[in-house]
């Protein structure tokens, strides 16, 4: 038949075939695995490969395909530099999801997960949701997005410019609302998620008109709708910026750098091979707004009430810029010389506010001391802005994850404490990399309530079904947050603690 691929079979009376699940899905059936209490589905296609004439084009329908197809292994991750993947990826055939599923599942919510890596590295397959699942007893689905220089690339007269990732995850959600229910997956109680780049992407499609309908419900972990960052913040010579940039910034850099690759025109551009656009793949790192995809500037979406009313479920972590901070110094921890220096830099007139607000000495040292700055000013504030923000026009749960020594990321300097960094509240649902967090007694309880806690909003809107501390709403006249720290879930001043009143406006 004309259309239709042929799956790579799994064969007769293979081990894969004694007792593994087999889901049949609009494109095609599909053989998982069974392990344990859940079935896991992997690499399966959401849209048509975005190769060729279709590079920087919205995603196309997936091609049917005859026969099982074994959806046993991961798909390939989407291209991008080495990095958290170790390897890299030069892949463009990569819009793939994974299917995580409670083995009796029947109508169970549906949490879509995106992942992050600055909009240019990471993949869905890098998060183990069989915790996740099991203990929520909920659908879980990881999905790839076209990342750099693909997914976010723009040239004058190219329709899609800088928003093509953003379209491959409402092209995995369209597929999710069509497919989900043969995984025992309820189609119609979908909530998207995602933490950093993923939560920024959560951001846009709730403001974005193309999305409306696709989901139920929203979480946002550690990524705003109004994430910036001033000059110097994570490393010197870092020129301030918003996380979404306008279209015709991301068009005008598109222009410059086809030029400087030989090219004139898209279809220039299309013909090379991905080799010779990696050099140039985080230059394209900002979704574009002033879009039909992405309207409107996000953060001044949600402050005009122009989004779409879904309950939301956000947060960040304590000390979120840590990890940046631990190296500034060409791998080592900030210096005070280097602190000052670059308080003077990027403050400048205001320098003394800040010392003043944040003298040295009350984190610890002059390295504690800037990744505070940056936590409250990058990380911590906008999120409060923007729930406030969704406050006025949904229902809104805020938290701060706060365990102070969770499992490590990576190695820390023994100079300087880690503590709730940027991704550490990962480990609490996924197992990542392949790896299990060695949780205490204390961190593992943390996990078992977070889960409960983002389950019991997938499926209800309310993260109070769970049971555990109560975690009363965040409105505009009681911004209240949770807390959440081994054995000490409780409510915390975010907005003094971070000094939010300081930052704002600044």
């Amino acid at each position: 038949m004309a259309g239709v691929v042929a799956a790579v079979l799994v064969p007769a009376g293979s081990a894969a075939a004694a007792g593994d699940p087999v889901v049949r899905t609009g494109g095609g059936a599909v053989r998982g695995q069974a392990a344990g209490n859940t079935h896991v589905f992997q690499g399966i296609p959401y849209a048509a490969p975005p190769v060729g004439d279709l590079r920087w084009r919205d995603p196309r329908p997936a091609a049917p395909w005859s026969g099982v197809r074994d959806a046993t292994q991961p798909g390939p991750a989407c291209a991008q530099l080495p990095g958290e993947l170790p390897d890299g990826s030069t892949s463009e055939d990569c819009l793939y999801l994974n299917v995580t599923a409670p083995a009796t599942a029947t109508k169970r919510p549906v949490v879509v997960w995106v992942h992050g890596g600055g909009f240019f590295m990471g993949a869905g397959s890098n998060y183990d949701a069989r915790r996740f699942a099991e203990r929520g007893d909920v659908v879980v689905v990881t999905v790839n997005y076209r990342l750099g220089v693909f997914g976010f690339f723009g040239m004058p007269g190219l329709a899609g410019s800088g928003t093509f990732g953003l379209a491959d995850q409402q092209a995995a959600l369209r597929w999710v609302r069509a497919n989900i229910g043969a995984f025992g997956g309820d189609p119609r109680n979908v909530t998207i998620a995602g933490q950093s780049a993923g939560a920024m992407s959560v951001c846009a499609q709730l403001t974005s008109p193309a999305a409306a309908g696709l989901f139920d419900k929203a979480v946002l972990q550690s990524g705003s709708c109004a994430t910036g960052y001033l000059d110097n913040f994570e490393y010197r010579g870092e020129r301030a910026a918003t996380i979404f940039q306008p279209l015709s910034s991301v068009t005008e850099e598109g222009k410059e750098i086809a030029a400087d690759l030989g090219c004139a025109d898209v279809a220039c551009l299309r013909r090379l091979p991905v080799a010779d656009l990696m050099p140039v793949h985080q230059a394209f790192i900002q979704p574009a707004y002033g879009t039909p995809t992405l309207p409107r500037y996000p953060g001044d979406a949600v402050r005009d009430g122009r989004f779409h009313r879904v309950p939301v479920l956000s947060g960040t972590t304590h000390d979120e810029a840590r990890p940046w901070v631990a190296a500034y110094d060409q791998g080592a921890p900030m210096s005070q010389r280097t602190f000052d220096e670059v308080l003077d830099e990027t403050f400048g007139a205001s320098a003394d506010q800040v010392r003043s607000e944040y003298p040295v000495g009350a984190d610890g040292t002059a390295a504690l001391t800037w990744a505070a700055i940056v936590t409250d000013r990058m990380w911590a504030c906008p999120q409060y802005t923007t729930s406030r923000g969704l406050s006025a026009g949904t229902s809104v749960h805020q938290y701060e994850f706060a365990d102070p020594a969770p499992p490590p990321l990576s190695p820390a300097p023994p100079t300087m404490p880690l503590g709730a960094q940027h991704a550490s509240d990962l480990w609490s649902f996924f197992d990542l990399g392949g790896y299990q967090p060695p949780f205490t007694p204390a961190q593992q309880r943390l996990s078992n309530q977070m889960i409960d806690y983002w389950t019991a909003f997938a499926t209800t809107g309310d993260p109070n079904r769970a049971g555990g501390p109560g975690w009363p709403r965040f409105t505009q006249h009681h911004p209240y947050v949770q807390s959440l720290a081994p054995d000490d879930i409780t409510g915390v001043a975010l907005a003094t603690e971070h000094h939010c009143t300081f930052w704002a406006n600044r």
